[in-house]
């Protein structure tokens, strides 16, 4: 089929036809970028961060008055605490995945400057927390009791050293690239410190928010003050669990109260919840502008066809077939269509370069345009489907009287 009817028509209509390009233009540019950011926070929904989630609880305390010696009421909490039915081991942190404190801090590979520089989150924590995070070790070994430093013992002596350190594999790779890390030297907080044992994952707290990938483990034990608490249990008994040490806490010392106790699944329903709705909502946007695309498209093909009633019936009158004048208008939905694709192709990769990457966005990846487009050409296609029937379906003799 000919194009040059089809050109010569359009440009008698300018109007309706930059209309359906401006259309498909700004469908494709928005709806990549939606695609885009419905992945990405689809994947951070489903991702699995290495920790039993519905098995981990966390116990956070506070207390209605002050309260001294924090350290051996700590002790005894968690002396206690691991003795209840269907808990297999406590431990102190000075945060948690999805908490509200989220503790990050520069690490080195050299003390002097020249070296490989990062941010890592940090864990506060001792020998017991690796066991009840279900943390996997690859090298190395997990901390000795006489490595562990008092929270209070770390704040009141300045120059006191961490002397060793547990990272994640992650930050073992980026600070010793393809090397064995055990036994190596990092600098973080005040100096530096040995690696003795590299884990296969340890999360960032807020991984949403932070997208570095990087963790380690100092040898600092927390008090209920400045940690919090987390028990690994058995499998269904979380919610007798978080019961028991409610009343248990109140038992060790009423001064005190749980402000949270929740397990690491809940936190992170609440934690999702931000992303959860944007995903839904984006969602949404995009079947909305789809639909009222293709709504745009069937309007104008509509109209078209009743200001081009005498034209079909001149060609009929001349020998073209239904399918010939199905045909063209298709045709002329695919150059318009196509037209609009490679306009919004440029719009979304020119808003990708100066307004998303500006804002920290990660780039469009180049495979959703093409998947947008074929999107686009497709719905195009349906919507320009019955019109087009509808035209080729008027009698040559009716269409010449109109």
């Amino acid at each position: 089929m000919s194009l040059r009817p089809i050109l010569s028509t359009l440009a008698r209509h300018r109007i309706s036809a930059g209309l359906i390009v401006v259309e498909v233009a700004l469908a494709l540019a928005f709806v990549s970028h939606a695609l885009h950011m419905i992945t990405v926070r689809a994947e951070r929904l489903v991702a699995d961060r290495g920790l039993s989630e519905h098995e981990l609880v966390n116990i956070d305390l506070r207390a209605v008055s002050p309260i001294k010696e924090a350290d051996p009421l700590t002790a005894e909490d968690l002396r206690r605490l691991r003795a209840l039915p269907g808990v297999r081991g406590a431990a102190v942190s000075n945060q948690v995945i999805y908490g509200d404190s989220h503790n990050n801090s520069g690490v080195s590979n050299r003390p002097e400057r020249g070296g490989t520089r990062v941010s890592a989150s940090n864990y506060d924590g001792d020998e017991h927390l690796l066991p009840v995070l279900g943390l996997k070790l690859v090298a190395g070994r997990n901390f000795q009791p006489e490595e562990v430093l008092s929270a209070s013992r770390f704040a009141s002596e300045p120059d006191l050293k961490v002397p060793v350190l547990i990272v994640n594999r992650a930050l073992a790779e980026a600070m010793y690239p393809g090397q064995n890390a055990v036994g190596k030297p990092l600098s973080v907080f005040s100096g530096p410190s040995t690696i003795v044992g590299v884990v296969e994952t340890l999360p960032n707290t807020n991984p949403r928010a932070n997208r570095s990938q990087y963790a380690l483990i100092a040898p600092v034990r927390q008090s209920f003050r400045g940690g919090t608490y987390m028990l690994r249990v058995e499998p269904g008994q979380a919610q007798q669990v978080i019961k028991a040490a409610t009343a248990l806490i109140r038992e060790i010392d009423p001064r005190r109260g749980v402000r949270r106790g929740e397990t690491l699944s809940d936190m992170r329903k609440a934690y999702d919840a931000e992303d959860r709705a944007m995903t839904w909502l984006l969602a949404g946007v995009c079947i909305a502008l789809l639909a009222v695309t293709a709504f745009g498209i069937v309007g104008l093909a509509s109209f078209w066809v009743e200001q081009r009633t005498r034209m079909i019936g001149v060609r009929r009158a001349l020998g073209a077939t239904k399918s010939q004048i199905r045909q063209y208008f298709q045709l002329e939905n695919l150059l318009l269509c196509g037209l609009g694709v490679v306009v919004g192709a440029g719009a979304a990769l020119a808003i990708s370069q100066f307004v998303m990457q500006p804002q920290g966005a990660p780039a469009l990846p180049w495979f959703y345009l093409p998947l947008g487009a074929v999107l686009l050409l497709w719905l195009g296609q349906l919507a320009v489907l019955a019109p087009a029937r509808r035209a080729s379906g008027l009698p040559a003799a009716a269409a010449m009287r109109a």
